[in-house]
């Protein structure tokens, strides 16, 4: 019998895309998962890690964030935070334009450890600055765009527009278009950024399609996706129904109580939730992915749903599901242990509320 690199045993290992909730043990060989099944024969493997009171999941994706270090204003190294928070693919959303995604690729991805992929910014400045990315809509400039998007696909996953009166100035709905039109023309989502209007919220909804990505979705600023009284617009339950994907996003200033407890209260639960990971955010009071995954997990979202956001749904996104976001025989073993712990814990939103809760996920 062939041995197996690596033995994970006795977690509790979930898995949302293959329905996997259960105690087992779990066994990689050559960089792959070879099997899922209780009691495997600790000798059966080189190596043995022991993960009793642990859960066991795919590794984590953050669809959102910012690490590109030392070029863009918002940038964070990415290394140190995957290494301690278990996610295994990060997400960089628009910190790249058309013209710095070859230092991108060159400086960042490729000697990074974590996976990351690249959200590029419909603007060929990306987020070098603070803001004003698309204030002078030539940098929109799509032929070039799509240009680089060709010669990067490998690592293009997307297209990302801030649309906030901070960003786009005078020019409406036009960088929305101008990244609809590049999107449409590579098969790729927009991840569509929101806060404070202009433009109008559902005017921005009417531009996005299944698949497309709306981030902060429960933030509480005035392009919020609730009504005054919590109630969930007509405008975002269209979209959200056809099918684009509503992602937390959490960042410094996107992520409510007051909006997710609406929604939760209703049973609606984000399809992604992502940490937007800059050079702020990290500091408090988002902190990594796990803590996103246990603000929601106390607002009584279930438990396989909140792995599955960070897991099986960014995958899905990305196209990538046939290699990363589950633990399905066969596919790449990018692992994260976590340990739930039980006690209590105060969690705060970027609006100066705070909650307490009884589960933190580390």
């Amino acid at each position: 019998m062939v041995k197996s690199d690596l033995l994970i045993k006795g977690g509790r290992v979930i898995d949302p895309a293959t329905g996997i909730d259960k105690h087992a043990d779990l066994a990689v060989r050559a960089g792959r998962i070879a099997s899922i099944d209780e009691n495997i024969p600790a000798d059966s493997a080189s190596a043995v890690m022991d993960a009793h009171d642990q859960l066991v999941t795919p590794g984590l994706i953050d669809l959102h964030t910012h690490v590109y270090w030392g070029v863009t204003f918002w940038g964070v190294r990415a290394d140190p935070i995957a290494s301690r928070s278990g996610v295994t693919t990060f997400v960089d959303a628009g910190s790249a334009g058309a013209y710095t995604i070859p230092g991108f690729r060159e400086f960042i991805i490729k000697p990074a450890n974590v996976r990351i992929y690249a959200l590029l910014n419909i603007s060929v400045l990306g987020l070098v600055a603070h803001v004003h990315e698309l204030e002078q809509i030539d940098q929109c400039d799509t032929t070039l765009f799509l240009k680089l998007a060709h010669l990067y696909r490998e690592v293009v996953a997307g297209v990302k527009v801030r649309m906030e009166r901070r960003t786009i100035g005078t020019n409406g709905l036009e960088p929305l278009r101008r990244a609809r039109l590049v999107a449409d023309e590579c098969g790729l989502p927009v991840m569509v950024h929101i806060a404070e209007s202009p433009p109008p919220l559902p005017e921005v909804l009417g531009l996005m399609k299944p698949g497309d990505i709306l981030t902060h979705c429960f933030t509480g600023q005035s392009m919020k996706i609730v009504d005054e009284k919590g109630k969930l617009l007509d405008s975002a339950k269209r979209a959200w129904d056809s099918g684009v994907v509503m992602d937390i996003g959490h960042g410094r200033g996107s992520f409510s109580y007051e909006t997710a407890e609406a929604l939760a209260g209703a049973g609606l639960w984000p399809d992604v939730i992502s940490t937007d990971l800059h050079q702020f955010s990290i500091s408090g009071p988002m902190f990594d992915l796990p803590t996103c995954l246990s603000k929601l997990l106390n607002l009584g979202m279930p438990l396989r749903q909140v792995i599955g956001s960070a897991t099986q749904r960014p995958a899905e996104v990305l196209g990538l599901q046939q290699e990363i976001g589950s633990l399905a025989p066969g596919r790449r073993a990018d692992i994260a242990l976590l340990r739930l712990e039980e006690g209590r814990f105060t969690f705060h939103d970027n609006f100066g509320n705070h909650r307490e809760g009884r589960h933190m996920l580390r």
